[in-house]
């Protein structure tokens, strides 16, 4: 469906036609001729489909005249960035409509400048929960004449803990008003706000078809425990993005990522909910011009960023939402660009997770190994190669002087260039950081690879067989038979050898666990030689026991084709 397609006036029409736009994504096609007929709409889309024209045209057509000088539409984000994108698109839209003055009010920001603009008499303002409660308490802010309150992104509203005081305002603003909510996920808290405070609403919900983005290709690493950062570090510089974000779960791991990225020569910048509001901005500036090459981010600072060209996205840690995957791999590839999203995992308790979201993206993500030292010195000697073919200035008089003076001491012009290269190669392999590339476990081989014990707490007195302990421990964790090592059954406890890397994976999908009844508990075996003798499983009983713990049981496999263990010891379901 066209824009021109709807009863715009031509103003709107005229400044639609001038940012670019001319057919509808699927949220504004559904959403922007009920917003326009006044009706109350629930809009469940993701991040990237196009929900600030979807909800900021309609605000944007439906100012009057007389609503020169009064509020008339409310917007509530949940981030100072979002709120100020969201006031950018709408003047963007309002360029031709004299009687539309939007406003935005966040924290962080002078309190007198925001009064300032309230009173020259904005009718559209777009804010944070806080501080709109602040000016309503100050009477800064007036919504007697209030008509319509749109929440964007209420899901993460939510989890900020701002539902107080969304209630407040949704319960002080006039009862005869249109309420408009769009998120991209819909928890039992926002469907008990849209009962409270919407009348009749219309439900759209866009299909899951655009969950993932087709030109954003998805890979993954497998990193040793404690080794993320180097590994990060060998990736961009192995890619050496001009543009690249790093996801991370808190406002630490961005310091502390951050530090780390700078120390090792990367043009890196941290983004949290703790920054001022003039280091946000600064931040952002120098990530829009390029000045700085890396940002890393949570996921709630990076909401409202649109920074186009953005080369790839990199999962330092996994999401703790399956749609925050989606939100973050969207921040690449747009606008028809393709893209790159990597993500970093440890363990095979990350592993699943990840096996997770791919089911829930109906994504295709794939691993790739680590580059090594010796693959980015290569592509270090390709990239330098390419930039001096690109130099097409005839080098001055000076150039010339300097092999001149050279080659009267021995050096001629070929020794001369490979010196300088050496140079510049060495410098930026130097930071680098030293370590093997991990190799994942296979399933059916061990070798090399570092093990501890586990302790069960169940033996010989409670007529254990070692095929029992094997098959509880396949069937809790979904791992091979050939990933445990050496079974040790005494009187009242088991030891078994199990590889380091999977302890904390082992530990989490075994606690609670039952073994032919028995309730068991499985730590770390810290204790020394046992002066009891003893009962073992050998290696070659160890296929025939893994058999008999498998007989009558149908294999499930997912879509990487892996063994899925039992649902009860299935890893928790994501929320």
């Amino acid at each position: 469906m066209q824009f021109n397609e709807l009863n715009l006036s031509e103003e709107l029409l005229r400044a639609v036609d001038k940012l670019g736009f001319s057919e509808m994504t699927e949220i504004q096609a559904q959403s922007i001729p009920l917003l326009l007929q006044g009706r109350d709409v629930v809009g469940r889309s993701n991040t990237g489909t196009g929900k600030t024209a979807a909800f900021g045209i309609p605000a944007v057509e439906s100012i009057t005249e007389d609503e020169r000088r009064s509020v008339a539409v409310l917007i509530l984000c949940p981030t100072r960035e979002l709120a100020m994108q969201a006031c950018e698109e709408i003047r963007k839209f309002a360029q031709f409509k004299r009687s539309v003055k939007a406003c935005a009010v966040y924290g962080g920001a002078s309190m007198e400048r925001q009064i300032i603009e309230l009173k020259r008499g904005a009718n559209i303002v777009i804010g944070t929960p806080g501080r709109v409660m602040d000016h309503i308490r100050r009477r800064t802010l007036k919504l007697e004449n209030l008509r319509t309150v749109i929440l964007d992104e209420a899901d993460e509203m939510l989890n900020m803990g701002f539902r107080e005081d969304i209630e407040s305002i949704l319960s002080d603003v006039p009862e005869d008003r249109q309420t408009v909510l769009f998120s991209a996920t819909m928890p039992p808290e926002i469907l008990s706000i849209t009962e409270k405070y919407q009348r009749d609403p219309v439900h759209i919900k866009i299909k899951s078809a655009q969950k993932t983005v087709e030109l954003i290709e998805q890979f993954y690493f497998q990193v040793a425990m404690g080794r993320k950062t180097d590994a990060l570090k060998l990736l961009l510089a192995a890619y050496s993005p001009d543009s690249a974000m790093v996801f991370c779960n808190t406002k630490r791991m961005v310091d502390e990522l951050t530090e780390e990225l700078a120390k090792g020569g990367f043009r890196a910048a941290g983004l949290h909910g703790d920054m001022k509001q003039a280091q946000r901005t600064q931040v952002m500036n120098s990530f829009k011009n390029r000045t700085t090459a890396v940002l890393v981010a949570t996921d709630v600072a990076a909401r409202g960023i649109d920074v186009s060209g953005i080369d790839m996205v990199f999962n330092y840690d996994l999401p703790q939402d399956n749609e925050y995957y989606i939100h973050r791999i969207g921040r690449t590839g747009r606008a028809g660009l393709a893209g790159k999203a990597y993500t970093l995992i440890t363990g095979r308790r990350q592993l699943h997770d990840l096996k997770d979201i791919a089911r829930y993206t109906k994504a295709d993500i794939s691993e790739l190994p680590l580059p090594d030292k010796s693959y980015i010195a290569d592509m270090k000697k390709e990239a330098l190669a390419l930039e001096i073919a690109a130099i097409d200035e005839r080098p001055d008089s000076g150039a010339y002087d300097i092999l001149d003076a050279l080659a009267a001491k021995g050096i001629d012009g070929r020794e001369a260039a490979a010196r300088l290269i050496s140079s510049r190669l060495k410098t930026e392999l130097a930071g680098l950081p030293e370590f093997d590339i991990p190799k994942p476990l296979k399933k059916g081989s061990r070798s090399g690879a570092k093990t501890v014990k586990i302790d069960l707490n169940i033996g010989r007195n409670k007529r254990i067989a070692p095929n029992f302990i094997l098959g509880a421990l396949v069937d809790a964790t979904g791992m091979s038979g050939q990933d445990f090592g050496k079974i040790d059954i005494y009187d009242t406890h088991t030891t078994v050898e199990v590889p380091e890397a999977e302890f904390d994976y082992i530990i989490d999908s075994t606690n609670p666990m039952k073994i032919n009844g028995h309730p068991v508990e499985v730590k770390l075996y810290k204790g020394g030689a046992s002066k009891e003798r003893p009962h073992r499983l050998s290696a070659d009983k160890r296929g025939g026991d893994r058999r008999r713990s498998d007989h009558g049981k149908k294999k499930k496999t997912d879509i990487f084709g892996d063994y899925i263990p039992d649902r009860r010891h299935r890893t928790k379901k994501r929320h």
